[in-house]
């Protein structure tokens, strides 16, 4: 027998069950939108393309919808046409638990299990119906709760598997509870939906509902220890409620986006760990004390160079290293230890820890503990200069800006990682298309004439206007403060998002490109502080949770 799938919380599934359905939550996230992008508009969102994935592949036969947003009405008007379903089924529910709101869901009750008992040749069994009700009592722990859009399986058991506290889905569809009270004790198909009318619309409510107040209950939650707020890719539903919620929330807050597919849930983990480790700070336990020689190390393997930093007994630098990570991080790493081992006059038994950190650092199997860059960065910051409070790294992959306290910690950190946009690999392109190196870009536009504007931060876009520009005959000085003032603006919206303040350091192979900082000092109206250990922060702060490590 096909399962019958539902999408929302107000989704009478217990009067399906008493037809005879074994109902499913459709909840899986694709790993792209292959045919889902044949048949509907490209900027549908990504869990309404996910929905038609599932059907186009096969997966879905009966499916139950409810008119939630536009997307769902969208997504229902493509399937009738595409004839893909043996039963598609929209229900029009209302938007407030009003007595009116009461007696039209009547009329949809009674029309769906009309619709679908026709379909599966069944009737209504009432004690099927009783039996659909499963007492729902919610555990009293100290907790994390994801708020906000659906978040796919796939993520959201990523997320339980990061953070340092059980992680409760809080979004949409999963904080149903209609049934908690007991179906009255009788035969009679009026009254029994009469009841559910009401079971079903007076749940803890959902962003459609007008009288959304009862949510509050999520995020003032005495156990509640910090909120994942999900949205989805072009949905903008919920951006009111997360304004409300970070206003008013006495915990943290990570807000993360999804186009609902595998790949993006990967590109967040990141954000996951930090945010985890932000949570649980304790770090210092992991590594049994030995009676080495007090030396530890830290590796960051980034995209684009790996880096090494050894500390002494009393966390001096000993040496600190920086070679291109090549093809593998796992090796480059190795190559990167042995280099600055031998630069130390060390050997690998003289490390009593080592900890990762980066792009790569979940490949590098040699270390004793592995801890995301935001972290590291900010803690390599704190130790170079202790007054620092904002802490930006413009990496090869991503941009980060790490908002840091008084001990290093980090308060709050934003991220770019979803294109080259604003990252290194962005000024590197760049330089290939003006046939220069990074080095010779870093030194161009600080003696501008003309205030160029490049247009589009997209790499590919960009890199049509700077040849553009150079069949314009335009100055290259002119040209790159035209690239440095895109990076910095971009980087300065990052710095404002995260509430940064000054002081400000820069971290990363970036902090070299003297054209960009120039700008985005600018941009920013403060001072950057560059140290000349910049490029190994990262790395700095992972030799010196390292040293945690030993006590």
């Amino acid at each position: 027998m096909n399962k019958t799938y539902y999408v929302c919380k107000y989704t009478p599934i217990e009067l399906l069950t008493a037809l005879g359905a074994e109902c499913a939550n459709m909840n899986e996230m694709p790993q792209g939108f292959e045919l889902a992008d044949q048949i509907a508009h490209p900027n549908l969102c990504g869990f309404g393309k996910a929905l038609l994935e599932a059907v186009m592949q096969g997966k879905v036969k009966e499916l139950v919808l409810v008119n939630c947003c536009d997307t769902i009405r969208s997504v229902c008007d493509v399937l009738e046409s595409s004839g893909r379903l043996d039963f598609l089924y929209m229900i029009d529910m209302l938007h407030s638990d009003s007595e009116c709101s009461r007696e039209r869901t009547v009329r949809q009750l009674k029309a769906l299990a009309k619709a679908y008992g026709e379909y599966r040749g069944t009737s209504f069994q009432a004690e099927r119906f009783r039996r659909a009700f499963r007492p729902q009592q919610k555990e009293r722990r100290p907790h994390i709760s994801v708020l906000g859009a659906r978040m796919g399986t796939e993520l959201f058991e990523m997320t339980q598997k990061a953070m340092p506290f059980p992680v409760e889905n809080d979004s949409c569809v999963y904080n149903r509870s209609a049934g908690s009270g007991t179906p009255p004790e009788t035969e009679d198909f009026d009254a029994l939906m009469e009841w559910y009318a009401g079971e079903l619309l007076h749940q803890l409510p959902c962003m459609r509902m007008m009288d959304s107040t009862g949510r509050k209950q999520l995020y003032q939650d005495p156990d509640l220890r910090g909120i994942i707020y999900h949205t989805v890719k072009f949905c903008d539903f919920y951006s009111f409620e997360y304004a409300e919620i970070k206003n008013h929330a006495a915990v943290p807050i990570l807000k993360i986006e999804s186009d609902y597919t595998i790949q993006s849930s990967g590109q967040l983990s990141t954000r996951l760990e930090a945010f985890a480790e932000s949570l649980a700070p304790d770090l210092k336990k992991g590594k049994e004390k030995t009676m080495g020689k007090g030396y530890v190390a830290g590796i960051d393997s980034g995209s684009t160079s790996t880096d090494v930093v050894i500390l002494d007994k009393n966390r001096k630098i000993v040496t600190g290293i920086i070679l291109p990570t090549g093809a593998g991080a796992a090796i480059g790493a190795e190559r990167a230890l042995e280099e600055a081992l031998k630069s130390a006059g060390l050997v690998r038994e003289d490390i009593d820890a080592l900890v990762t950190t980066g792009y790569g650092r979940t490949a590098i199997q040699d270390g004793d503990k592995s801890i995301t860059e935001i972290t590291c960065h900010a803690r390599g910051a704190h130790y170079l200069d202790p007054s620092v409070r904002t802490v930006i790294d413009i990496g090869g992959q991503d941009s980060k800006v790490i908002r840091v306290d008084e001990n290093g910690a980090v308060v709050n950190f934003v991220m770019n990682d979803k294109c080259a946009a604003g990252t290194g690999r962005f000024l590197e392109m760049m330089a290939r298309t003006l046939e220069m190196s990074l080095e010779e870009l870093s030194l161009k536009g600080l003696d501008y004439r003309e205030d160029i504007t490049i247009s589009s931060m997209c790499t590919v876009f960009a890199e049509s206007e700077v040849v553009s520009l150079i069949a314009q005959n335009k100055a290259t000085d002119d040209i790159v403060h035209g690239l440095n003032k895109a990076v910095a603006v971009k980087t300065a919206a990052l710095a404002k998002r995260v509430g940064g303040e000054a002081p400000y350091m820069m971290t990363g192979g970036v902090s070299k490109n003297r054209g960009l900082v120039k700008t985005l000092e600018e941009k920013l109206g403060a001072a950057l502080l560059i140290n000349d250990k910049a490029q190994l922060c990262g790395a700095l702060g992972a030799a010196l949770f390292a040293a945690d490590l030993m006590g």
